[in-house]
């Protein structure tokens, strides 16, 4: 096939329960789907396909101006999600412990009296103060806004008379977190969707 800038553009990668995980560059998603480890998804129907079959969907829907991938056999159009056959599983990754997901995590609210006052106006407290031993990590820091941190000053918060909103945790990455927003297709939207996957659905 032509090697050409389309053969770098990501596609939504599913697992088995048509979960999103990950994204890939079209080239290796094609890949994927000629060794039989994974489908391509239509986006319209959602109906799945292997190369053979999804080249006779390319070649009913190409038109002049579209971008196609070519070999002696096929016309393709760049898959935008493909379904793995067999994988049912999440990437396993760590969040990383930074001051912007720190900032994400606690929602851009002090941690002792829920106010949102910016980020210039918010510090990133140890509970357990580091001169009392307290380390830099998920379950020894929350933000907290300037007049909080210096009323908790070199304190914990039980000596301070203060008292933490909820705990503070390492959050569970998600793969949807994970893919950024500039790279988001519309046909992935109904996969990325908390909502349209954990809304109750009436008897």
């Amino acid at each position: 096939m032509n090697a050409c800038p389309v053969l770098e553009r990501p596609a939504l990668v599913l697992n088995r329960l048509w979960t999103p995980i990950r994204t890939t560059p079209t080239r290796e998603a094609i890949c994927l789907v000629a060794r039989g480890a994974a489908q391509i998804v239509e986006p319209e129907t959602y109906r799945v396909h292997d190369l053979r079959s999804w080249s006779d969907v390319s070649v009913a829907k190409a038109s002049v101006g579209r971008d196609v991938i070519r070999s002696a056999r096929l016309t393709l159009l760049p898959p935008e999600i493909i379904l793995l056959r067999r994988y049912d599983g999440v990437a396993e990754r760590s969040v990383i412990f930074t001051r912007r997901n720190l900032f994400k995590r606690d929602r851009h609210t002090c941690q002792y009296c829920g106010s949102q006052p910016g980020p210039e106006e918010l510090t990133i407290d140890h509970v357990l103060p580091r001169s009392r031993g307290g380390i830099s990590s998920w379950e020894n820091c929350v933000l907290a806004c300037v007049e909080c941190n210096k009323n908790k000053a070199n304190r914990t918060p039980e000596q301070a008379g203060m008292s933490l909103r909820r705990p503070p945790k390492k959050p569970r990455w998600t793969p949807v977190a994970q893919i950024p927003m500039q790279i988001r297709r519309e046909s992935w939207e109904k996969f990325l969707s908390r909502a349209y996957w954990d809304v109750e659905l009436e008897p």
